[in-house]
């Protein structure tokens, strides 16, 4: 046991000093910044679903007494806030399984909590993470329209003759009140997901994974409470103020978790057709627009359900997949 403790401790404390280092990176690389911290999720993936909740627990303590050392304590709740406790939390529903016969399932199988309901939870703290930032920052129209004279400020010097026309501005200003915490809500829980998605494959390879190996295309979508949740945003977003701000928020992460849902849905559908990879083709292409975005978000917001993998108890490299 104490040789456990040990490799837990071990293992959660490099984890740490690995998440540190992508995050302390992306404070220098401004480029790639986004990309680092969505990165420094990974390091706590892997601990958490390889060595467990300890491991994960850590590996977020550990990154953050190196932040708020190097950087400052803000720095290190941020963090923390946005990205080292959703990806421990990830992790730890992960490993969850239990006897498939409480849900109506054969004697001899575990159940592993569905990738719908690890999406969901996702969606919800990336939500909450956003508005905690937004409300720390002060985030509303007057540091919008701010940074947008900033950006004006900066374009005049450039190009003495460009003038603005005064109501555009006005409503870009409006507008990008709400498409800025869209963009950024919905930004992280891709890049979040993708980090999960990359931790499970390496933790595979190391043997070390709780978790059978998914078919992501078949398990990937949106739980169904998703939908009511999604639409209490669209909603909020047309009451104005602080509710329109979080609304937009909401709209941004669970619009991605739906996204992604209906990527999969689309995989799926298209598995053993002739016009397979022109279609994915186009409908990764495409979606620089925002129409076709929507048809494969209406795809997702068609097909909710939850997919539970079935494992045999003694086993884990044996996988099935039923629908609830």
């Amino acid at each position: 046991m104490q040789k456990l403790n040990q490799t837990v401790l071990t293992t959660g404390i490099l984890a740490g000093i690995c998440a540190a280092f992508l995050t302390l990176g992306a404070t220098a690389q401004s480029s790639l910044s986004f990309l680092l911290y969505a990165a420094s999720a990974m390091p706590i993936l892997i601990a958490g679903m390889g060595w467990g909740n300890m491991a994960a627990i850590v590996a977020i303590v550990t990154t953050a007494a190196i932040g708020a050392v190097v950087m400052s304590p803000l720095f290190a709740v941020t963090i923390a806030i946005f990205t080292l406790i959703p990806a421990g939390w990830v992790s730890h529903l992960a490993n969850l399984a239990r006897p498939a016969s409480e849900i109506g399932g054969p004697q001899d199988l575990l159940a592993w909590y569905p990738l719908s309901g690890i999406l969901l939870h996702l969606c919800l703290l990336i939500s909450i993470a956003v508005v905690i930032l937004g409300w720390t920052i002060g985030y509303g129209p007057d540091l919008v329209s701010r940074l947008v004279d900033m950006m004006m400020t900066s374009v005049q010097s450039r190009e003495p003759l460009f003038e603005p026309d005064a109501a555009a501005l006005a409503q870009s200003k409006s507008l990008l009140v709400l498409m800025l915490p869209i963009v950024q809500g919905g930004l992280w829980v891709l890049l979040l997901f993708t980090a999960y998605y990359l931790a499970t494959r390496v933790v595979g390879s190391f043997g070390k994974g709780l978790r059978p190996r998914e078919d992501v295309p078949s398990a990937l979508r949106m739980h169904r409470n998703a939908v009511f949740i999604f639409l209490a945003g669209i909603v909020a977003t047309f009451v104005g103020g602080v509710p329109a701000m979080i609304g937009a928020v909401v709209c941004g992460t669970f619009g991605a978790g739906f996204l992604m849902s209906g990527y999969a849905s689309l995989h799926k559908r298209a598995r053993g057709k002739d016009w397979r990879i022109p279609v994915l083709v186009l409908a990764y292409l495409s979606a620089i627009f925002v129409f076709p975005l929507l048809i494969i978000l209406v795809l997702g917001l068609s097909d909710v359900r939850s997919t539970v993998s079935l494992t045999p108890t003694r086993k884990t490299d044996n996988t099935n997949e039923t629908n609830t």
